[in-house]
């Protein structure tokens, strides 16, 4: 299987159209609001045992301890363990959908979530398609302003003071089921699970993103 993507051009920066958050010149913190559109993403190549679809976006470099990110004046070590970030998750992508276009499944930045307690509303994807939690649903939790259920795509804001440039794996998975048993709301560690012996084929592009100043300049 093949992967391509008229957004997102592998070993190469996010564009901001993508991203959660953008670099911002003299302002305290550096950063803006972004576009935080869906990337057009396309499959080719697909086995004739594929029967459905899922869709992963993890950051692999996301600080291990949240200590010094974002705090002025410091930065987050470059030797400090990574965990993963999941920044989007979709199941049960039906075998005749092999593209999806740029914002088909969300854009722009929802405060306490996209699809939060309405899914059908705030969410398009394909029909019979489910999207699971991203990592922003931690992230926010004690933010009155931001605090709620993060369902779908929300791109990426790595730390601004990080030391080093993070890598976001956009992976299309196909599955020799028609249907997964997840439902909207479901978590990384869920999907892993469900697709276990299912997956018939795998393509990924990997992007990456910085909001560091010193990367900017």
């Amino acid at each position: 299987m093949r992967l391509k993507s008229d957004s997102i051009e592998n070993g190469k920066p996010v564009p901001e159209k993508n991203a959660f958050m953008g670099p911002a010149k003299g302002e305290t913190p550096p950063i803006r609001p972004a576009g935080n559109a869906t990337p057009h993403l396309a499959w080719t190549e697909v086995s004739d045992k594929a029967k459905s679809f899922a869709i992963a976006v993890i950051d692999t470099d996301v600080p291990s301890k949240a200590d010094d990110v974002n705090v002025e004046g410091r930065d987050v070590p470059r030797n400090l363990p990574r965990v993963e970030f999941v920044h989007w998750l979709m199941a049960n992508i039906p075998v005749e959908c092999r593209e999806l276009a740029e914002g088909a499944c969300g854009e722009g930045i929802v405060a306490r979530g996209k699809g939060n307690g309405k899914i059908k509303d705030d969410l398009v994807g394909p029909p019979g398609s489910v999207q699971g939690l991203n990592s922003y649903t931690e992230w926010f939790k004690g933010d009155a302003d931001m605090e709620g259920h993060y369902h779908g795509y929300d791109g990426p804001c790595p730390p601004w003071n990080d030391s080093i440039v993070h890598h976001y794996h956009f992976h299309v998975y196909a599955l020799d089921v028609d249907t997964v048993a997840l439902e909207n709301g479901f978590s990384l560690a869920e999907l892993r699970d469900v697709i276990k012996g299912h997956v018939v084929d795998e393509a990924v592009i990997t992007g990456t993103y910085s909001l560091n100043p010193k990367f900017h300049a």
